[in-house]
């Protein structure tokens, strides 16, 4: 299709855009607000926790952005590759575009969990299909990066339709789910992932209050979360 939008991923969510939230914004307003939010992020965590910031890489007009205007004043202690199934961008112009970045941003005594070492730096999960949300990560994903650590308690800022939460409490940890739209908080809270992880059903119990800037939701949680 001339548009990139044919294939399996001709009905995907992502073309309809985000519910109350326009991401189509200027590059500069996009990139302070993303420091803003990863600066109260790693003000929250422990001296032993870690943020996992999950981006991709573009070439537009020639130029390659891999975000380093949004992580260059951040402790960045590795680079992890998702390699996804697919994309969305289909174009005869270049390759299909089929994985993401995830920036690991550590405090000095952040430590993996047993044995997470050996799952390398390329990860392999097939990308959600079939959720209402328009980016949602696959459920396997989320829990190799919980599970990855020894964080208890788990924040996402960008809860979305709650595939952190539930994998959170698939592993027993506490977390705080924090997003803009109401839409996608009744989605969450609703269970409508119909998600089970490790032989068990998942409903999200707890959202945090929608406020208007998600910078100052997270400047209001108190300090010390192990994320």
């Amino acid at each position: 299709m001339k548009d990139g939008r044919g294939g399996k991923w001709a009905n995907a969510s992502l073309i309809n855009g985000y519910s109350h939230y326009n991401d189509n914004i200027p590059h500069d307003e996009y990139s302070k607000w993303q420091k803003d939010c990863m600066t109260e992020m790693l003000r929250l965590i422990k001296d032993d926790g870690a943020i996992f910031y999950n981006h991709k890489w573009r070439v537009q007009a020639g130029l390659l952005q891999d975000r380093q205007d949004i992580v260059i004043d951040f402790p960045i202690r590795q680079i992890i590759i998702w390699r996804r199934k697919g994309g969305i961008n289909f174009n005869k112009g270049y390759f299909l575009p089929t994985y993401e970045v995830i920036y690991l941003i550590a405090k000095p005594k952040f430590k993996l969990a047993p044995k997470a070492n050996a799952h390398g730096d390329v990860w392999e999960f097939t990308q959600e299909m079939k959720n209402e949300h328009p980016a949602p990560f696959p459920v396997q994903l989320i829990d190799r990066i919980i599970c990855s650590t020894n964080a208890q308690i788990v924040l996402d800022p960008f809860m979305g339709s709650g595939t952190t939460a539930i994998t959170a409490m698939g592993n027993k940890r506490d977390y705080i789910g924090i997003d803009l739209s109401p839409d996608y908080c009744k989605l969450a809270k609703e269970g409508d992932l119909g998600v089970t992880l490790k032989g068990r059903a998942f409903r999200t119990r707890f959202f945090a209050p929608i406020v208007a800037k998600r910078a100052q939701t997270i400047a209001s949680i108190p300090n010390a979360i192990a994320a």
